[in-house]
């Protein structure tokens, strides 16, 4: 479908990615990307994976064509939280969340959306692999919005349509925050980064796309991880967070107009 370029140590090497609908085939592959979805915490991975393969409709599984491993490289996908509620991963999923946020103004509004308002809420599900190549994101996330947009016309019954009719999005994601203001900043100038409108906080964004959700998020909040970060040393003065952002729907046209604008700039 895209042919990007993938570097190996001697020259380059050209690679098909294949979007693909999920399959249950697809299980050992997507539950190791989405390992570290919840830091370290356990709770029903298994569950959750079952979940995402199991919705056709709407999420995609990219791979490279004529790969023999037939190896998922990314995960996306959007879950309705009142569909899925009664899920033991779901239940899990709002339990971690409501127990790592620990902003006053922001927990009620996590409530609301994990609650009386879930019905209206997608948890946009997006993993990868490191080196996915950045002109891959675009079509990646048209597919997703678009299928979202299909499905509240083409799915079979009005409850059904009606899942997908989302309102707004919750996020999970990690970034990178600078430990402390003043750490030396020599060692910096090849990362992704801005300050934090609401923290001054620098962040490396670990994925592009994230910068323009955090950027037109409703709310956001983030919160320490366990997990083992990658040592580096351009990461030496960050630490490892997680980041929920809360995203409406009504901003997606300007995230897909703005995704597009970065990866050409890129």
């Amino acid at each position: 479908m895209i042919c990007p370029s993938l570097l190996k140590k001697k020259g380059v090497v050209q690679a098909d990615f294949v979007f693909f609908d999920p399959k249950p085939d697809d299980f050992h592959g997507v539950k190791i990307l989405l390992q570290t979805y919840l830091d370290d915490a356990q709770w029903d991975l298994s569950g959750f994976v079952d979940l995402i393969l199991a919705q056709t409709t709407v999420g995609t599984v990219v791979k490279i064509e004529g790969d023999d491993d037939n190896t998922p490289f990314s995960i996306v996908t959007a879950l309705n939280l009142r569909r899925y509620k009664d899920h033991k991963c779901i239940k899990e999923l709002k339990e971690f969340l409501l127990k790592v946020c620990l902003e006053k103004d922001v927990i009620k509004d996590l409530r609301l959306f994990m609650g009386e308002q879930a019905n209206d809420v997608g948890l946009l599900v997006s993993q990868r692999v490191v080196n996915l190549p950045p002109q891959l994101l675009p079509p990646l996330y048209d597919a997703l919005f678009d299928e979202v947009s299909w499905a509240t016309e083409d799915e079979p019954t009005e409850e059904l349509r009606n899942f997908f009719c989302f309102k707004c999005y919750l996020l999970v994601s990690k970034i990178y925050k600078l430990k402390h203001k003043n750490a030396n900043q020599k060692n910096k100038r090849n990362l992704k980064r801005r300050s934090a409108s609401d923290s001054g906080d620098e962040i490396v964004y670990i994925k592009p796309e994230d910068e323009i959700f955090h950027k037109l998020s409703l709310w956001s909040f983030s919160f320490p991880m366990q997990t083992q970060q990658v040592e580096t040393q351009e990461l030496k003065n960050y630490r490892l967070m997680g980041l929920v952002m809360a995203v409406e729907a009504a901003k997606i046209p300007t995230f897909r107009q703005e995704l597009q604008s970065l990866i050409v700039e890129t």
